[in-house]
Formats: structure tokens, C-alpha cells, sequence
């Protein structure tokens, strides 16, 4: 098979991890940088340019766009699916899943488990966005942030509305959630794959520091989760129409809440920390899966 990797540096772990899992089986992948694709949108004859050359022959897209380039990125990805190459996650379903606010309300409308969540235009609303999530402390996100960025704590009722006022003047959007107490500063990211759940593992904040991203100094170890806590991410991967999906879940007291569904997520801390091949188990997935013209959405939507 030969496949097309979009990705912006070939040198991080998860893109050198799924070259090594691809070639290992005997395919030929090569790592296209997504800012360098133009587009040629031709009716019936789209094609994509790579440093001038038309690419052709590719069976499968592995899509690895950066939150920083999602509106090209899917651009691109969609260029390919109507030329029919088959897409490991598809454009439409990684757009769901960028969209905080728009994947919030499809996991509430299937009866997901959620944080109370509150969104208000108006900073006039800030005390009734304050009220809904049951005050502080609160937890105000930009929409737009990932990794950790522009995710703040108000731990007071003063600071949650200083918080949310200053967003609201700088013209941004924000979700305001309410803060699982009971979670501390760990959450489980549970790795799906074609449904089924290929592992998970618990990561843990930095000290001092409420949000457990790796990418902010957490630390992750393997864990066991419950069959609510994986009946939960299978269904959050399917209702995002996402085949490989890393779901962010806290363990709340009235059980496991959604906090994110990441659909390019990362493959370094966990296989570190569960010691499981899972750059195989997508390669696998692909080799069982990728039909040309498959894209249920045909780049539409």
C-alpha cells in the first residue's frame, strides 16, 4: 500500500513511529508537509501539488494536521478524499472534534457523560455562566486551545469572573466547565482504534498544576479502566465519526466525564507508558480498512 502521511515535522516520535510501523509491514509511506500541498480544484480532475509534482498513487492518508493549521489542513485532506484516497480519520470528522463547543453538544445530545458546561457571547452573562456550572472554582477554556493552552482555573468567584472577563475583551471565544474536584490533577486518555479500546493510560499534572498534559510537565503510567470508562470512549470515537481517537476522560463521582476527543493524538506517552505497539494496530487497522472511494463523506460537509 502507499500512503500518504500530512504532517508538518517527520522528526517527532508519533510520525517516526508510524513510519517504522508502516515500512515494518512492508508499505511505502512518505511524509508530505501540509503547508507545502496546493491544491488544483479542477471539476471531476482534483489533484494536489507537492513542490510542483502532481501526487498520484496513493491508496491511504494518514492525517496528522497541527491545531495551529486545521482550516488548510482539512483543505488538503479533503482534496484527497474527493480524488478517493481513503482517510485514516476523515475531514469532516476532525472538524467535529476541533470544535470544542460543536463536539460538546454531540456528546450531550447522545447522552455522554460531561462536565456542566456553559457558552455565552455576552460578558454582561458572566454571573449566569458562573451559576450554571455551579460556581467557582471554574474551569474557562478558549475554544481554540490545545495541549493545555488556554485552559484557566478560577478558584474564587472573583477570579473565575476576572478570568472570563478578560477573554471576553480580548474577543474570544470560551467554554466555562465546571471543576471535577474529586479527578485532582490526573485524567485518563483512553487510545481507540476501529472501535476497540487498544490502551489507556492515567496521566498526572506537574505539581501545583490543575491540567495533567504531558506537554506541561505531566507524568502517565499504564491503568485499568472500568467497562463505563470504555463504553464511554468507544462511543465518544464512534459519535465523532473518528476510526482512531485518543478520549480524555475524568473520573467524577457520578462517573466518567468527556473532557476532550483528540483526533491526532499522540503516540509517545502511550506506548511509554503501557509498552504497547499502537502505531502496529493503526497500520493494521488501515491495512484491513482502506478501500479507495470509502470516505463516507467524499470530502463534502
Amino acid at each position: 500500500m502507499k500512503i500518504a502521511m500530512l504532517a508538518r515535522n517527520p522528526n517527532l516520535y508519533s510520525h517516526r513511529r508510524l513510519v517504522e510501523a508502516a515500512e515494518q509491514r512492508g508499505h511505502e509511506i512518505d511524509v508530505i508537509n501540509t503547508l507545502r500541498c496546493t491544491m488544483n480544484i479542477t471539476s471531476h480532475r482534483p489533484t494536489v501539488l507537492y513542490n510542483g509534482e502532481t501526487l498520484r498513487g496513493y491508496e491511504a492518508v494518514i492525517p496528522r494536521i497541527g491545531a495551529s493549521i486545521t482550516q488548510y489542513g482539512l483543505a488538503v485532506l479533503r482534496q484527497f478524499e474527493m480524488m478517493g484516497v481513503w482517510p485514516l480519520n476523515e475531514s469532516v470528522a476532525i472538524g467535529r472534534s476541533r470544535d470544542k463547543l460543536r463536539s460538546m453538544q454531540i456528546f450531550a445530545k447522545h447522552g455522554l457523560g460531561l462536565p456542566v458546561t456553559a457558552f455565552a457571547h455576552d460578558p454582561n452573562q458572566t454571573d449566569e455562566v458562573l451559576k450554571i456550572v455551579g460556581g467557582a472554582p471554574a474551569v474557562v477554556k478558549l475554544l481554540e486551545g490545545t495541549q493545555g493552552i488556554g485552559v484557566v482555573l478560577g478558584e474564587t468567584e472573583k477570579s473565575a469572573k476576572s478570568v472570563i472577563e478578560a477573554f471576553r475583551g480580548a474577543n474570544v471565544n470560551i467554554l466555562v466547565q465546571e471543576f471535577i474536584k474529586e479527578a485532582g490533577s490526573s485524567d485518563i486518555r483512553i487510545f481507540v482504534i476501529g472501535g476497540k479500546v487498544v490502551a489507556s493510560m492515567m496521566r498526572t499534572g506537574a505539581e501545583g498544576d490543575f491540567r495533567s498534559n504531558l506537554h506541561r510537565g505531566g507524568s502517565a503510567k499504564n491503568v485499568k479502566i472500568t467497562p463505563e470508562e470504555r463504553s464511554t470512549a468507544v462511543r465518544a470515537a464512534k459519535v465523532m465519526g473518528l476510526n482512531v481517537a485518543g478520549v480524555d476522560i475524568l473520573r467524577a463521582n457520578h462517573g466518567p466525564v468527556i473532557m476532550e476527543v483528540n483526533s491526532s493524538p499522540g503516540l509517545e506517552g502511550i506506548e511509554t507508558s503501557t509498552g504497547k505497539d499502537v502505531a502496529t494496530r493503526i497500520i493494521e487497522f488501515m491495512e484491513k480498512n482502506a478501500k479507495p472511494g470509502a470516505t463516507k463523506t467524499r470530502g463534502k460537509g
